[in-house]
Formats: structure tokens, sequence, C-alpha cells
């Protein structure tokens, strides 16, 4: 994950984006079912990646059926 790899916590992450905890722990926990632009793009600046290393597509499994 690239908070390991970096070293940092949600905690840090709220600090240097100031999108809020509970945002950050929802998308580090896997528990989100959207996420907005501006969220995504003060990820992608502050940990300096693009949303393709932030962002995961799965499938729903009940699609398509």
């Amino acid at each position: 994950m690239l908070l390991a790899e970096r070293r940092l916590r949600v905690a840090d992450l709220v600090r240097m984006t100031d999108i809020s905890k509970s945002t950050l722990h929802r998308i580090y926990n896997d528990e989100t079912t959207r996420i907005e632009f501006d969220t995504l793009s003060k990820l992608c600046q502050v940990l300096k990646v693009t949303p393709g290393d932030v962002l995961k597509y799965v499938p729903d499994e009940n699609e398509g059926n």
C-alpha cells in the first residue's frame, strides 16, 4: 500500500490534504462507493501519483447476470 511504502498514516494524510479523517478511513478500508474528483486530486498531488495508482477496478460479481 502507498501509505506503508511512504511510512504515512491516515492522520498524516488528513493534515497534508485537509480531507476529513472519516473520508480517508473509508477510502483506506475500502468502504467507499464513490470518490469525489477533488478528493482524488488532492490524494494524487500529495502522494505524487496518478489516479490509476490509487484506484483499482473490481467488476461487480452480479453484473451481467
